[in-house]
């Protein structure tokens, strides 16, 4: 089948990888790509109209979204509409993403274990609120942010601060025009993703991802620094409740409320004293997480992709390899603040010819002469896979430091908690 990647991350860069390898695909183009993807296409993903000619164009069987943000506007709708199938949840159903308000009350409707929170528009009502709890607090933008929408204010001040600059200052635009302050939960997280064809689910291995900047979890969140699967920390008996009480739920409420969910369900989950809880919904891979996730994968990728969107999803056809996947993140100097583009990038055949070593682009842009450019904040990462974790961890970053650029970091601590 000819399929179109749609993305420009890390994240696409995986789903390339794991596309180009599945026997079902006769030709990939990514729209618009980076510098480590092959057949770019030139075409942002807000151009509904340019996605979907190109799509018939070239007989495209299955178009794949990578990022939130096109589902949010309901790409996948336009797709499925036009007879272009598509993988990836339906506008409504991306809600549980695009919107922490919905998302917070369907999980009240449906009984999904999460965070105590209330839902607040201005300013004066949420101070108040805020000035009546006794427990810390966690901030957060109902809408898309990029990732940034997720404030952990450690005095009272600094969350009244918070709240000011979302709901006065408008900092996150119409990300945070609605605010949550919800109860801050303890313990460890994981990511939990499931692929779903609106009724059926088929568990990934779980990851583990390092949001903070710095080693030992110090600095700002960003992104995501790192990331390695399996986490050890979700046993089985500990994922099968997972899966009977927060996965399983959300698949049948959104069916039930008429917006079925098919595509990647992310569950990032706090696992406290209590049992795991839900910190937030996400409608798509995550990123760093695809990039541990599908290097483990044993089957066909387009094939599983091809039966979510048909509905027609076998989650006894989903394989994985046993052993190990670790992958540590370069960034550029500043981030996650400000930070410059356009340096030279080195080291890249070097990393991929490791064994068992793979190298995604997120932030880069070809260059001159062939070369490779920083095109932002994370650049990239190398991904170490091996038969124990002890032997993944080591391939990454023996990958990673093959590779330079000016002002590049990266954190020496990922996975150092499962070894």
């Amino acid at each position: 089948m000819n399929v179109l990647l749609l993305g420009r991350g890390g994240r696409e860069h995986a789903m390339a990888w794991a596309l180009a390898r599945s026997p079902s695909v006769r030709k990939l183009w990514v729209a618009p790509g980076n510098g480590g993807t092959a057949n770019n296409v030139p075409l942002a993903e807000d151009d509904h109209a340019g996605l979907i000619a190109f799509a018939r164009a070239n007989a495209v069987a299955l178009a794949v979204i990578g990022p939130e943000a096109p589902l949010a506007a309901g790409l996948a709708d336009a797709f499925r509409a036009a007879g272009v199938p598509c993988f990836g949840p339906s506008q409504a159903a991306a809600r549980l993403e695009s919107s922490k308000a919905f998302a917070k009350a369907f999980m009240g409707r449906h009984g999904i274990p999460t965070a105590r929170a209330s839902v607040f528009r201005e300013f004066d009502a949420a101070l108040k609120h805020l000035n009546s709890l006794d427990y810390p607090v966690v901030i957060k933008a109902s809408g898309l942010a990029a990732g940034k929408g997720v404030i952990l204010p450690e005095t009272r001040a600094e969350a009244e601060d918070v709240l000011r600059q979302m709901l006065l200052d408008r900092s996150f635009g119409a990300a945070g025009e609605e605010v949550l302050i919800e109860e801050r939960m303890e313990g460890p997280e994981a990511s939990v993703l499931a692929f779903s064809d609106g009724a059926r689910l088929a568990v990934m291995p779980v990851a583990q991802d390092h949001k903070r900047v710095g080693d030992g979890d110090a600095g700002p969140n960003t992104g995501g620094m790192g990331a390695y699967a399996p986490a050890p920390v979700v046993t089985p008996e500990l994922l099968a409740q997972i899966r009977a009480t927060i996965l399983e739920p959300a698949i049948a409420g959104m069916a039930a409320e008429g917006a079925p969910f098919a595509g990647v369900l992310y569950a990032g989950l706090m696992l406290t004293r209590d049992g795991p809880r839900v910190i937030e919904f996400n409608c798509r891979f995550g990123d760093p997480e695809t990039q541990v996730i599908l290097p483990l994968l044993d089957s066909d990728f387009a094939r599983v992709l091809a039966d979510c969107a048909a509905g027609q999803l076998d989650p006894s056809t989903v394989k994985w390899r046993t052993g190990s996947a670790v992958t540590v993140v370069a960034a550029s100097g500043g981030y996650p603040a400000g930070y410059k583009k356009g340096h030279a990038i080195s080291g890249l055949a070097d990393a991929g010819a490791l064994p068992e070593t793979l190298v995604f682009h997120s932030g880069t842009r070809a260059g001159p002469a062939g070369g490779t450019l920083t095109d932002g904040g994370r650049v990239l990462c190398a991904t170490g896979l091996g038969a124990t974790f002890g032997e993944a961890r080591a391939r990454a970053y023996a990958g990673i430091e093959k590779i330079s650029f000016q002002d590049m970091h990266y954190r020496r601590d990922i996975g150092a908690k499962a070894t």
